[in-house]
């Protein structure tokens, strides 16, 4: 088996008198883990208001990775309004006021939200984003009326600054410059006043400048990240997971969702081998890693990252859990002989955990090819210096 370095363990090679073929996995269990994982996370609702041309459909496609003006697949609600969902997000896309109607913005607005209260409980609105070009000087009356209205019906609203055109870095302070324009729009932003110098109340959270282009067309995710740190601050707890699965720019959150779920794991591992078990049975740990695997999966949004199916994916995962609890692993685990016990079912786990959760986010990323996911999963299989560098890890949490 090869070591860290990419090289044949000499003594471990020697180790193994025969090499046994993989056990038959039912993928069953991720796929059911999969489906409870998506129940149990829920969809998150974000409501994107802007008239036509602010870059709305831009700004979720840079954070989220949904291209849906493209697609074209949304739900028409009503005049203005159009839903876009698929299992972990769901987007609230409403047009600008209607010029030339007879009722003022806010009255059009409050249709809209009732027409939006309508719908089941996982499609209602968590967060607003309120869109205005940088090229405003200031918030229309429609707008400030607006913003008012959905702050009425309970809901937080960030200001979205789009289409800023940054300037270079600052070589002191490595701040990038706006044009005068923006930055007196921004300055009276963080202080609205009226003509008259009177304070206006706009509530409003926060302001964040953003950018989905640079100067020379180049994609540019300038504010981004503080974009979905503000909105995932201003999600409700029980729509936090949703957020932390949906967006693309945070792979840290990922990252921390999918530790949980390899300690959870781990821990069943344990359990499952309390009283060790032989080694011809290690197909017995296969449901509890299909099933963290498929929890893993969701977490990245893998179906809706790669249009892979559920069953596909699954079937990924059953080529890096059939090689993993190949026997032969078990027998160059110094103390385990022929069976497995409790600390070698948890460190095995972890270890499998561990690569399932870098391919995963190597596929999320892009840095591996959809056609190449089936070549690649050995890459991702622990190897024995994986296994028991999990045990030691063992050792020193329970010393």
């Amino acid at each position: 088996m090869p070591n860290e370095s990419g090289t044949q363990d000499h003594e471990s090679a020697e180790a193994v008198e025969s090499t046994p073929s993989t056990p038959d996995i039912d993928e069953q269990p991720f796929l059911d883990a999969t489906s409870d994982a998506k129940s149990r996370y829920g969809r998150f609702n974000l409501a994107v208001i802007g008239g036509s041309g602010v870059g709305k459909s831009s700004l979720v496609n840079a954070v989220f990775g949904r291209d849906w003006a493209k697609t074209g697949k949304g739900l028409p609600v009503t005049r203005g309004v159009q839903y876009f969902n698929d299992d972990s997000l769901g987007i609230w896309d409403v047009e600008g006021f209607e010029i030339g109607s007879q009722l003022r913005p806010r009255e059009q607005l409050k249709n809209h939200l009732a027409a939006i209260a309508k719908h089941d409980a996982d499609r209602q609105i968590a967060v607003v984003w309120y869109c205005v070009k940088a090229t405003d000087d200031r918030l229309t009356p429609a707008d400030i009326e607006m913003i008012r209205e959905l702050d009425d019906e309970g809901l937080p609203v960030i200001l979205v600054v789009t289409k800023v055109d940054w300037g270079p870095r600052n070589p002191i302070t490595g701040n990038r410059s706006v044009p005068k324009g923006v930055e007196e729009f921004v300055e009276w932003l963080q202080n609205p006043v009226d003509e008259n110098d009177v304070a206006l109340n706009i509530p409003y959270r926060c302001v964040i400048l953003t950018s989905t282009r640079d100067r020379n067309g180049k994609e540019s995710k300038h504010g981004l990240g503080e974009l979905v740190a503000e909105t995932l601050a201003l999600a409700p707890e029980d729509e936090k997971d949703a957020f932390r699965i949906a967006q693309r720019l945070n792979l840290p959150w990922k990252r921390d969702m999918a530790r949980t779920v390899v300690a959870a794991a781990s821990a069943t591992a344990a359990g499952a081998a309390a009283v060790p078990v032989p080694v011809a049975d290690a197909a017995v740990l296969a449901p509890i890693q299909l099933g963290m695997m498929g929890r893993i999966a969701t977490i990245y949004d893998l179906e809706i990252k790669t249009m892979l199916s559920a069953g596909a994916l699954a079937q990924v995962g059953v080529q890096l859990a059939g090689r993993a609890l190949a026997s032969s692993l078990f027998k160059l685990i110094p103390g385990a002989g022929s069976v497995i016990n409790a600390g070698v079912a948890a460190a095995l786990t972890a270890a499998t955990g561990e690569g399932w959760t870098r391919l995963c986010e190597q596929v999320h990323t892009g840095k591996i090819e959809l056609d190449k996911v089936n070549d690649s999963v050995g890459d991702f299989v622990p190897g024995f210096l994986d296994v028991i560098r999990k045990m030691a890890e063992q050792k020193v949490s329970r010393s």
